[in-house]
């Protein structure tokens, strides 16, 4: 069996940034062991195998402007192509006030006598949102040592899957702007660091959004990779996130 495969990078214009992730095209459906054995092959992140529900969908460039929606097992994805960009629609999760001795373990652990200016917690998405002291800066965030190894010895009865570390973003200068920057792990999902994660970003543009009385902001996730996303808020509690992608590697996978 032949499949056309890709790796694309995501959330960036340039090559070996953002975050890689493998595309499958397939014509009918694979056995779920299969599906594990071509992502533990390409050895990313994320493998997304992409089939049409319907014969007649036709996908080519009279209709490369319109949306198209994925059915996955996290739900509808809805995603549009906007001038070199791709528009991702995600629900936007809110996150709420989380008093800091019931995380206090996990955030020493991780980050150690970092100030911290801000915790929240969205249950939703099992999100822990950790905001540094506004007395940093994005090297700092960059540069930041985080002990993702002891976190799974933290007791944490299930509740945070993952962890956000932002900083408020600084005035442009000779670099570009943005307004908020951040940095995602999850070793609870076998993840030590995400190069760039959308998800994390439906948390993160509903905080932002709130403390900087925005709804267009641009922010920068401060992994090795590094990447750019665009963030729009939209009424009924949505957020489109904007970010180029660059196709690294085009062939046919033998199975």
């Amino acid at each position: 069996m032949k499949l056309p495969i890709f790796i694309a990078d995501a959330f960036t214009a340039r090559a070996f940034r953002g975050n890689p992730a493998a595309v499958c095209l397939i014509e009918n459906k694979l056995d779920e062991d299969l599906h594990q054995q071509i992502a533990r092959e390409m050895n990313l992140s994320e493998t997304a195998f992409i089939r049409k529900l319907h014969p007649s969908d036709n996908f080519t460039e009279k209709n490369v402007n319109s949306t198209l929606t994925f059915v996955t097992l996290s739900g509808e994805l809805k995603a549009r192509r906007a001038e070199d960009d791709i528009v991702l629609d995600f629900p936007l999760y809110p996150a709420h006030p989380q008093d800091f001795h019931e995380v206090e373990d996990l955030i020493k652990t991780a980050i150690g006598d970092t100030l911290v200016q801000d915790i929240r917690y969205s249950p939703d998405t099992r999100k822990l949102l950790v905001r540094l002291s506004d007395t940093y800066d994005r090297s700092f965030l960059e540069n930041l040592k985080v002990n993702t190894g002891n976190l799974l010895q933290v007791e944490n009865t299930g509740k945070v899957k993952g962890l956000i570390l932002t900083l408020k973003g600084q005035p442009g200068g000779q670099t570009q702007a943005f307004d908020f920057y951040s940095r995602y792990f999850a070793p609870w999902v076998g993840v030590a660091e995400d190069p760039v994660t959308g998800s994390a970003h439906t948390v993160l543009s509903s905080y932002w959004s709130q403390e900087l009385g925005k709804k267009e902001m641009r922010a920068f996730q401060c992994s090795c990779r590094g990447g750019e996303l665009k963030v729009s808020l939209r009424p009924g509690g949505r957020v489109d996130l904007r970010g180029g992608a660059a196709v690294v590697v085009e062939g046919t996978l033998t199975a």
